[in-house]
């Protein structure tokens, strides 16, 4: 067969090129006014990277506080657990109300809580455990709050009138108030309006504002609103305080690690032990946290078991 000899030297410069071609994607080589092409997929290296990948964990706080308070309160605290615990990235979790929160509880859906000790022994149902101890149990108590000007001076001087309390399930501000009431001869379904306000401060503010003959809280409440409002706090006083129970848990989710469980532990126990520390406790009306476990709130269980047989069942009202 004849060839051309314009097809034949086609042909010689297509091959000539294919060679070059292959030669430089053999050896990485590249013409100088080329420029490098970034790639598209992910990129290897053979040492770990400067981002690392935090997981996130939730602490919900009970509703001591209206949300945005609660959140300001506690953010110290949750970024101390960061610093010290840099792998996690530990946020507050706020609720706007006492359902709302025994919701999440109820639901499993939070990694850490800071109930209180009915929420405790409820939260043991779904999952929980307890680490620590919130406060010393001296500080939890109820406080049944009047104006000075009430006129109220005896237990039976309530009867017939309104009672403010943040929530029917408020261990300190509720339950074991209406069983002072009740052991000092009031009928406490019959003898009082009971009227549950959704949080601490509304619940003081009822009784100021002349709503309420009495609004019912329990000690870092009722000192946060003193030292905030002493003007308003003047025209109030504590006509009665319960006996103390145990104080607030800090509970951890089962699933949790036991190594990441004890280290949030280890943060809290030793806050007292030095002056940033005990800043971080005095913004959340803490005097200190204490070794706990699920034991430690039997007492609160014998008590409410108690309570619903003699005055109502904790989680319905009449």
């Amino acid at each position: 067969m004849v060839h051309s000899p314009t097809v034949t030297r086609f042909a010689l410069r297509s091959l000539l090129t294919g060679v070059f071609l292959l030669g430089g994607i053999a050896t990485g080589c590249r013409r100088a006014d080329t420029k490098p092409v970034k790639a598209s997929g992910p990129v290897y290296a053979t040492t770990p990277g400067k981002e690392v990948r935090r997981t996130q964990l939730r602490i919900a706080i009970h509703p001591l506080h209206n949300p945005s308070r609660l959140v300001a309160d506690y953010q110290p605290l949750v970024d101390l657990l960061n610093a010290r615990i840099p792998e996690a990235n530990f946020v507050v979790e706020a609720s706007r109300d006492y359902q709302e929160y025994e919701r999440k509880i109820a639901t499993h859906e939070l990694e850490f809580l800071l109930p209180n000790p009915w929420q405790s022994l409820e939260a043991m149902k779904s999952g929980y455990t307890v680490i620590a101890m919130a406060g010393e149990p001296r500080d939890f108590k109820g406080l049944l709050i009047v104006r000075r000007d009430s006129g109220i001076h005896q237990v039976a001087d309530l009867r017939g009138k309104a009672a403010a309390y943040p929530s029917p399930t408020a261990l300190a501000a509720c339950i074991m108030p209406q069983w002072f009431l009740h052991t000092h001869g009031l009928d406490v379904n019959r003898d009082l309006d009971n009227r549950y306000v959704g949080s601490q401060e509304s619940a003081i503010m009822n009784v100021y504002l002349h709503l309420t003959a009495v609004g019912v809280t329990w000690p870092p409440p009722w000192r946060e609103f003193v030292a905030s409002h002493p003007k308003e706090a003047a025209e109030l006083e504590v006509a009665w305080e319960t006996e103390s129970l145990v104080n607030n848990s800090v509970m951890a989710r089962r699933d949790q690690p036991v190594a990441l469980r004890e280290r949030v532990r280890d943060v809290l126990l030793t806050l007292d032990r030095t002056a940033a520390g005990r800043a971080i406790l005095a913004g959340i009306e803490t005097e200190r946290f204490r070794p706990a476990t699920d034991a430690d709130y039997e007492r609160v269980r014998q008590f409410v078991e108690r309570f619903e047989a003699e005055v109502r069942p904790v989680k319905g009202v009449p």
